[in-house]
């Protein structure tokens, strides 16, 4: 029978213990509320924000960093360009100045073989001239001793071969 008391004051309804148990859940709830619930809450709204705070600040950071990524493309590809085109003006700087210095080296070579030419033809006829005065020179020294002599043909034989070996003995001016 006390199991079939305790069975049944299980389930009675008791007015009392009702109130009690409603105003005990009140109060742990008030309790709850001001105490744990409260902090709880504003600590998940705390990190919500915290969350959507540095969701926003990697967003902002991603666009900037694309932005420095797309500037620095674009930075290199016209360094890139403009590394180029000085190779390319200074390929052309250098074959111009190599068309000059060629074209200088042969302007000198022609005037250099014109002047060459210019001295032989010269130096050819002030040998020509010389040799021409020599012989002239000589005709007349020929002349002089054939006159100044009269000779019969050996004397005449003798006086050539004594001329020729005088000849032989002076110096001829070179050309």
């Amino acid at each position: 029978m006390n199991a079939l008391v305790l069975a049944s004051s299980f389930t009675d309804v008791k007015p009392g213990l009702i109130i009690w148990t409603w105003i005990t859940f009140i109060v742990v709830f008030i309790a709850l509320r001001k105490m744990a619930w409260g902090p709880l809450l504003k600590s998940v709204e705390d990190r919500e924000k915290n969350i959507v705070n540095a969701i926003e600040s990697a967003k902002r950071e991603r666009a900037e960093a694309e932005k420095l990524l797309v500037e620095q493309k674009t930075a290199i590809a016209q360094a890139r360009q403009e590394a180029a085109e000085q190779v390319r003006k200074t390929q052309a700087d250098m074959e111009k100045f190599r068309e000059e210095l060629m074209g200088k080296a042969k302007k000198e070579a022609e005037d250099l073989k014109v002047d060459a030419r210019r001295s032989i033809e010269e130096e050819r006829a002030k040998a020509v001239s010389d040799i021409k005065a020599e012989a002239a020179k000589l005709s007349i020294q020929i002349a002089e001793k054939l006159l100044t002599e009269r000779l019969d043909d050996p004397k005449h034989q003798q006086l050539a071969q004594q001329f020729v070996a005088e000849l032989a003995q002076k110096k001829m001016p070179s050309a």
